[in-house]
Formats: C-alpha cells, structure tokens, sequence
C-alpha cells in the first residue's frame, strides 16, 4: 500500500471541498482517531480483543435479565429503555453508583475477562481478555458503552450525555 498516496488524494479531496463541509470532515476524522486511540491504548495494555458474532444476543439479553430483572415492562416503556438501557440508572430505577463513585468502584474491580457492548451496535459482543490493567478514564471517549465481567455481578456504563453517568451497579 502507498500510504503517501492515500495522503495525497485526502489532502486533495479537503481542499476541493467548501469550508462550510469542513467540519462535517474535521468530526469524521476526529471519530476514526477517538476509534484508533482506544484500541490502541487496549491493545498497549495487553488486552486481547474478540469479536462476538454468534452469541451476541444470548449476552446482551443475559445483562438484561440480570441487571435490570427488576424492572417491569411497564417502568421500561416510561424510561425509553429500548433506547438506552442506561436509563434505569438516570432516572433512578436502580441504585448505583454514579460520576467519581462509579469510577472508582470500576477501577477496583477485577477485569481480566469483560464483554463490552455499545447501545447502538445491535449485533456485537467484545469479549476483553487479560484487562486488568484497564481503568474507568479508558473509557471518556467512548459513547454508551456498557462493560461488565463475564459473571454479570457487575456493569459500568459511559453514556453520551455528560451530565448522566458514568454508572456502576453491583449485584449484592
């Protein structure tokens, strides 16, 4: 691969367009660096990253039942639940920790084996293997992320919105 090619025809693709599109460019790019970053920084830290492509809805419907097994059908449908799972912490549903206490309840939990899950890709499951040495500040570019041990006794979540969250719950 040339890669000084591929420099070449970005740079000549920017200049082409109006300054007005910039941004829309400017936000693409600094979403494909947040995405190079993090992993990255996992694979720096050792962690073995797997795709899970088969049985990625058993586990997305084990968290479920696990944490959220509390809530009714009911409770779901007023928090937009189907939306952002998340919203049984924010609107105070589940007890958890939130902000600097869900950092640090996540940073002292034993990570070597996690699934990691986004709220707004359906069909994957990560699984994260050797982990430990992950921490909750990992995690501030991500958006509506939800890490939990391979146990489901316990979640963090980063969502979006920076004045929700993060969250972690611990089942007791």
């Amino acid at each position: 691969m040339n890669f000084g090619m591929y420099r070449k025809e970005i740079n000549q693709m920017i200049a082409s367009l109006p300054d007005e599109e910039l941004v829309k460019v400017y936000w693409s790019i600094e979403e494909i660096r947040q995405k190079y970053l993090f992993t990255k920084n996992m694979l720096d830290k050792g962690v073995v990253i797997l795709t899970l492509l088969e049985k990625e809805h058993g586990i997305m419907d084990l968290w479920d039942s696990s944490f959220a097994k509390n809530i009714s059908d009911e409770t779901k449908s007023k928090i937009r639940y189907n939306q952002y799972k998340w919203h049984i912490f924010s609107y105070k549903k589940q007890e958890c920790f939130e902000k600097e206490a869900a950092r640090n309840a996540f940073d002292a939990m034993t990570k070597n084996e996690l699934y990691v899950m986004y709220q707004n890709i359906s069909d994957i499951v990560f699984e994260y293997n050797n982990a430990n040495d992950i921490v909750a500040s990992d995690f501030d570019y991500e958006q509506d992320i939800y890490i939990f041990d391979k146990n489901f006794t316990w979640t963090y979540i980063h969502t979006h919105e920076s004045m929700c969250g993060p969250y972690f719950y611990k089942i007791v």
